[in-house]
């Protein structure tokens, strides 16, 4: 009847070990940034790696076009550009905190946080 106490002392001092290490992570994934851009650098957005948008940069000459629907569609791609970044960023993250130890299920459970890759800017 003991034994699988032993077993659960284990598994909770694990748990505790890997919640510490994930807010380590969030901490160093908010430090961490990156950028997506579209329509040649004309619209740019800037996010961490806990995909908060920090920054968003829209050229004046773009404004000026008074072009609305190119505005709204080049911030829709470099919003998603600069996410799909950040969820690279965050599943570089994870793998290092595995210390490359070989997890099961570990790829797929990124590729579904990862998802379908956004097109390039146009």
């Amino acid at each position: 009847m003991f034994k699988g106490l032993s077993n659960f002392g284990s598994l909770l001092k694990h748990a505790q070990e890997m919640s510490g290490k994930m807010q380590g992570l969030s901490e160093e994934l908010r430090t961490h940034r990156t950028t997506g851009s579209a329509g040649g650098g004309m619209v740019e957005i800037e996010v961490n790696g806990l995909l908060e948008v920090l920054r968003c940069q829209i050229a004046p000459e773009l404004i000026e076009q008074g072009d609305r629907e190119l505005i709204e569609d080049l911030v829709t791609t470099a919003v998603n550009q600069a996410l799909a970044k950040g969820k690279q960023l965050h599943a570089e993250a994870l793998k290092s905190m595995t210390g490359g130890l070989d997890v099961p299920g570990l790829e797929e459970t990124l590729g579904k946080v990862l998802g379908p890759q956004p097109p390039e800017s146009p």
